[in-house]
């Protein structure tokens, strides 16, 4: 009934279709006849590729939560995550979080590759460490195990043009530096005593998910490329992300898993000018990082 409303041109692609279609289920019904199938198809394991690309909030972790829920509704421990991951850094609590994600497969005794083709420095090596196995192409960059903060003062620039900032706080360390009063000693003292405390949470956090890392030796805010990075334990392996994958091909289902939500024409146009400055401040951000690694 539905071919007799189509007409010739319709009528032909319709019967290709249903042509194909039967083509490639008598090509499988011959694999399982031959033992191709039976046993194996339905066990294959499967590996489930995510990737992440960090800016300095770490903002893909939005998506990377919902895609490892995804992932845990139908993963076994035989099956596999391996995580497409490039970061330079940034926060250390976006970073904490993106890397606290990644530990919900762990929990879950799921398998986690993390192979790294450009770069997982700071931020980036914290959820890098995470995974089971770390792969890095040759000249990629791994490390910087350290923390870092700076900020411009204008003090002196308001002072001069008898400018007087008024500064309010309820508690001696509320606000330890500030842009615009002037900054004391007891202040810096306090915001360095709190890097050092933070370095050392990295340095434990490295500690308790690479075993038998030298950390003394790899936190020290320098980064090493490929070999060297074998050499000091921060990989496992050098290979691309490709070259693994492609290996697990031969008898692995490759799946990759990406969350996108659709949004509504007025999200699209609320968030097209914060877009585009974010573009240009991650950008800078971006040639900065780049450029220590050169």
């Amino acid at each position: 009934m539905h071919l007799a409303v189509l007409n010739d041109a319709e009528k032909k692609i319709k019967e290709k279709n249903l042509l194909d279609k039967k083509k490639r289920e008598r090509k499988e019904e011959k694999k399982v006849a031959k033992g191709h199938l039976s046993s194996d198809y339905a066990t294959r394991k499967r590996v489930y590729v995510l990737s992440f690309e960090g800016n300095i909030n770490a903002s893909a972790v939005a998506n990377l939560r919902e895609e490892i829920t995804a992932v845990l509704t139908t993963a076994t421990n035989a099956d596999e995550v391996l995580l497409r991951l490039e970061s330079a850094g940034g926060m250390v609590h976006s970073y904490g979080l993106a890397a606290s994600q990644l530990d919900r497969l762990r929990k879950r005794n799921i398998p986690i590759t993390v192979s790294v083709d450009k770069v997982a420095a700071s931020g980036g090596y914290m959820m890098a460490c995470v995974g089971d196995r770390i792969l890095a192409a040759p000249f990629a960059v791994l490390g910087s195990i350290g923390v870092v903060a700076q900020m411009p003062n204008f003090h002196r620039l308001l002072k001069k043009n008898d400018v007087d900032v008024e500064q309010f706080t309820a508690g001696e360390f509320k606000r330890t530096i500030t842009m615009f009063a002037e900054n004391t000693d007891k202040g810096r003292r306090k915001f360095e005593s709190e890097l050092e405390d933070t370095h050392g949470l990295f340095k434990q956090f490295v500690s308790d998910n690479r075993q038998g890392i030298d950390i003394d030796k790899i936190s020290t805010g320098e980064v090493w490329y490929g070999q060297q990075a074998i050499d000091v334990g921060l990989i496992d392996e050098i290979s691309t992300s490709d070259g693994y994958l492609q290996r697990l091909a031969k008898d692995r289902d490759l799946i990759e898993v990406r969350y996108k939500r659709k949004q509504k024409l007025v999200e699209k146009m609320g968030f097209a000018a914060e877009a585009t400055a974010d573009r240009v401040f991650l950008r800078l951000w971006k040639r900065v990082n780049e450029t220590r690694f050169l």
